[in-house]
């Protein structure tokens, strides 16, 4: 079932939903309980929470939420669902956390009046590359996203099918109004109209083209700084833990100790070491 494009006060909701969800979860609250208090906090005229209670009925039976977000085709697009399948996995590093805000940060986006296909599909690819959640299963489902028509699934389709063999930016810029400006001016033929739908416009294909040969990850740097596009959320490295002052005292002198030990066991303490030295007194100069 495909899955229709909603109106702002949902995607509203969405963001909301996703960031209290994730704040809760930081708290260490069950989530089963997080979801059922929360759908009372979300507003009654949008769909949501009718959508968060049936998730919470799903994690119940099944202990997972994308089962219920994958069964919740005409609300959750194919991407969202695929997300959460991803964080909660054993086997990946994928953490929880970082899947909320990013669907948050897609919500936020999608509630903007700019939002375009053009943010929306690299704000996606991004998410899936600096995740590693996998670009076959992860374009699959973005191609199925209600932001894209036509034109647009069949190019997601193809990107699927030569990712690896054709750099990421050089796709990017043989979509792009700008190679078509290009050809016009080497051609010279203004006429010049390519065979294939133009999916970008100048300012995408100008800096896909000048990250040729580049990680995509500074091209992606560089549409968000110049076109607004959103920023991929990142998981943050973990603060190197001080212990408490006091206790790192007591665990210096306990190793101090288990030195001595070890000396008088080996029979090499000395004792001298721990004789107060006397000062040398100091004569001042009377002149």
């Amino acid at each position: 079932m495909n899955t229709p494009l909603h109106n702002r006060e949902e995607y509203v909701e969405q963001a909301y939903f996703f960031r209290t969800y994730r704040e809760r979860l930081d708290n260490d609250l069950p989530a089963q309980e997080v979801l059922q208090v929360i759908s009372q906090e979300i507003l009654s005229t949008t769909q949501l929470p009718l959508a968060i209670n049936f998730m919470a009925s799903e994690m119940m039976l099944h202990g997972r939420v994308s089962g219920g977000m994958a069964r919740l085709g005409h609300y959750f697009t194919p991407f969202q669902s695929f997300v959460f399948r991803q964080a909660e996995q054993d086997r990946t590093r994928f953490d929880m956390r970082i899947g909320l805000e990013i669907l948050e940060k897609e919500a936020e986006f999608l509630a903007l009046e700019k939002a375009t296909p053009q943010g929306l599909f690299i704000y996606q690819f991004e998410a899936l590359s600096r995740n590693r959640l996998g670009y076959q299963d992860g374009l699959q489902a973005m191609g199925k996203d209600p932001m894209y028509d036509e034109h647009w699934r069949d190019w997601i389709s193809k990107v699927r099918q030569s990712l690896g063999a054709i750099e990421f930016s050089e796709m990017i810029y043989s979509r792009s109004e700008y190679r078509v400006q290009e050809v016009r001016r080497r051609t010279e033929n203004p006429e010049y109209l390519p065979s294939y739908p133009v999916l970008f416009g100048l300012q995408e294909g100008r800096i896909a083209q000048a990250n040729h040969g580049r990680d995509p990850l500074y091209m992606f740097a560089a549409l968000q700084r110049h076109l607004g596009y959103p920023k991929v959320p990142r998981p943050q490295p973990p603060l190197s833990e001080r212990l408490d002052p006091i206790i790192e005292q007591r665990l210096q002198q306990l190793e101090m100790r288990l030195k001595i030990l070890e000396a008088e066991q080996s029979g090499k303490l000395d004792l001298s070491d721990f004789y107060v030295k006397p000062e040398k007194p100091e004569f001042k100069n009377m002149d």
